[in-house]
């Protein structure tokens, strides 16, 4: 037999980008068992291809290692050195992207490009002529990269790990291993036109919280979220901060265990959906339309409302063109904890 052929893919930040890029590689090398996959990607989000055969995952720091175009010249020439491949994927698009697959095309191998839908999403967001359409998801624009490359082949992803994956010690002496309900809750995002009011979360908190049958973990991190969560996990019963105490896989490994997320428009979302785990997602700014759905989830536990200005943002970043965020504000905390119950109500 001879050497094991592998394509060179590339998707770097953001986590949930990322995140969404795991259903499709593991597809592939479900589809193509003779084939391999060199995944260049952020270093901290190794764990997420750890436990896939024949992935290589080659970490890519842009701010030290690989800085600037001097730092792409130094990764393909690693990459020349030290792996062999047939042909580059490309899934991001971006400057650092643009400058590798530069250098790949030159020296003699083909590169295959995402197509990110620029255009149709800028109409989504227009404020004067914005056309409301679902677009492609970010799984099947990269679906459609691996056949433009000659690997057709259809999403075959049955999650990370099996529901029945027990909590390492770690974990278990963090939460305990036994509840009758778990409730995830990520209440943040990195940009304001994602987060719902933290007032309006906090009264989530407190209701499930006084229900003394649910335990609920609070997924964040960072000075500013750990010092919120402090502040809840001492006023309410069974509420517990997970912020700076888990890895990345240990994190995913907790969200397996839960009976449903509660999130923004935020990575913790796509984490879940490796698992298998329903989220209830809160929509401001941005719109499942844009193709950012967290893969295999259903469409009906998305909550927003359905404005005329909505959406006025791809990424959450653009500020409130009305000042009032009324796509956040205006959102009910009844119909969030309806769905939440949905959930919690299956699992009894």
């Amino acid at each position: 037999m001879g050497a094991r052929k592998n394509l060179l893919v590339m998707r770097l930040s953001a986590m949930g980008d990322v995140a969404m890029t795991v259903p499709v590689i593991a597809s592939f090398l479900r589809a193509y068992p003779e084939m391999g996959v060199i995944m260049l990607s952020t270093p901290r989000l190794s764990s997420l291809f750890d436990g896939m055969e024949r992935v290589t995952f080659l970490p890519v720091d842009t701010k030290k290692t690989y800085k600037g175009v001097s730092g792409m010249v130094k990764l393909f020439r690693k990459i020349k050195r030290d792996y062999s491949f047939e042909q580059m994927i490309d899934l991001h698009d971006v400057i650092r992207s643009k400058e590798l697959r530069l250098m790949v095309r030159m020296s003699g191998k083909k590169v295959y490009v995402i197509d990110k839908g620029r255009a149709e999403k800028r109409k989504l967001v227009s404020p004067q002529q914005k056309e409301k359409s679902q677009l492609k998801t970010s799984t099947q624009r990269y679906l459609d990269v691996f056949e433009a490359a000659g690997y057709p082949f259809s999403i075959d992803f049955s999650g990370l790990m099996p529901k029945d994956t027990p909590l390492p010690e770690k974990i278990a002496k963090e939460i305990g291993t036994e509840a009758p309900h778990r409730l995830a809750i990520a209440p943040f995002a990195q940009h304001a036109g994602k987060i719902l009011p933290l007032e309006k979360t906090e009264q989530i908190v407190a209701h499930y919280a006084e229900r003394g049958d649910t335990q609920i973990l609070l997924f964040g991190g960072g000075p500013a979220e750990t010092e919120v969560f402090n502040a809840w996990t001492a006023h309410y019963a069974n509420t517990f901060s997970m912020a700076g105490k888990f890895s990345l896989w240990e994190e995913i490994q907790i969200l397996n265990h839960c009976d449903v997320l509660l999130s923004m428009d935020s990575a913790n979302m796509h984490l879940a959906s490796l698992v298998n785990t329903p989220v209830v997602s809160v929509w401001g700014a941005t719109h499942p339309y844009a193709g950012f759905y967290g893969y295999g989830q259903d469409p009906s536990d998305a909550v927003q409302l359905a404005l005329p200005c909505r959406p006025c943002s791809i990424y959450g970043k653009k500020p409130c063109r009305t000042n009032d965020y009324a796509c956040l504000n205006g959102i009910s905390n009844d119909l969030i904890i309806n769905k939440i119950n949905n959930h919690l109500e299956k699992n009894r």
